[in-house]
């Protein structure tokens, strides 16, 4: 989902919903309860791993931060809170051929499965 559309749902603009991404902006409560009803989710999810990636830093910056301070190969507590899992997600998401998107998925799938 854009960050144009998310703000609509949530009358904020577009820069507001990229300052929550960016971590520049805490999110409140009801707010992050909105969000999880609008994308489908449990509030939980996004709170999954915390514990794993925040450490001794007093917060957690948010979902845009840089991976680097998860040493080592991703994991699956780990990838969701990466730059790069993000913009894959979003990149995977504009795909429009439905036939395209299924067999990237098999190869990336296939791919992992050989390392």
């Amino acid at each position: 989902m854009s960050q144009e559309r998310l703000g609509d749902a949530v009358e904020l603009t577009f820069q507001q919903i990229q300052k929550y991404e960016k971590g520049a902006n805490r999110i409140g409560a009801s707010r992050m309860y909105q969000f999880s009803r609008i994308l489908g989710v449990p509030p939980a999810y996004f709170f999954e791993g915390i514990e794993t990636h925040l450490g001794d830093r007093p917060a957690l910056r948010g979902l845009a931060e840089d991976p680097e301070p998860f040493a080592g190969a991703p994991t699956e507590k780990n990838i969701a809170a990466s730059r790069e899992a993000l913009e894959l997600m979003r990149a995977y998401a504009r795909i429009g051929d439905a036939t395209v998107r299924r067999r990237l998925f098999e190869l990336i799938k296939a791919v992992a499965d050989k390392t």
